[in-house]
């Protein structure tokens, strides 16, 4: 636990906000300390119409762009899990937060999908030694961000079973 902060300097009422959350929030200091793990952060995640994939497609926040067209883009992921890790995503995601929301009508951009992850293979030499395909779905399959997207993985062996149990502990 970080020792307490010095108040010197701050006012009375700001002072007194500051001990009380020390001393009222012991745990607090220590959640705020460590960063999330992935499945704390697909456990606290809500759908949400303006994801930051949303983002990104509408290039609102900058990414690397590997593929480009005019349903989908992909892009180096920020967090690579592999020595190639790509996010492929619909523009518009047209309800499509999850697989599992997948009607007859999205059929055309999800088999768009799949043949555009055969170009960004080839692309990235991946398609000569292999790659994965993973689509988190839902807080145990890991989904932290709420737009359909695929991760395209390779430049390595990759180990099988691909999921390990994790217990999550609630607070």
């Amino acid at each position: 636990r970080r020792p307490p902060r010095s108040t010197q300097g701050v006012s009375s009422a700001a002072s007194d906000v500051y001990k009380r959350q020390v001393s009222t929030q012991s745990t607090w200091d220590i959640k705020m300390d460590k960063p999330k793990t992935e499945i704390e952060k697909a456990h606290e995640a809500k759908e949400e119409e303006d994801t930051i994939f949303a983002k990104i497609g509408r290039k609102e926040i900058p990414s690397t762009v590997v593929f480009e067209d005019d349903l989908c883009l992909a892009f180096r992921d920020i967090h690579p899990e592999a020595p190639t890790h790509i996010v492929l995503i619909p523009k518009k995601h047209q309800g499509l937060t999850k697989l599992s929301k997948a009607t007859d009508e999205h059929a055309a951009l999800l088999g768009h999908l799949m043949v555009v992850v055969a170009k960004i293979a080839k692309q990235e030499k991946l398609d000569t030694d292999g790659y994965r395909l993973v689509i988190n779905e839902g807080p145990n399959g890991g989904q932290s961000v709420y737009h359909l997207h695929i991760h395209i993985l390779g430049g390595r062996q990759l180990s099988w079973p691909p999921g390990q149990y994790h217990q999550i502990n609630h607070i």
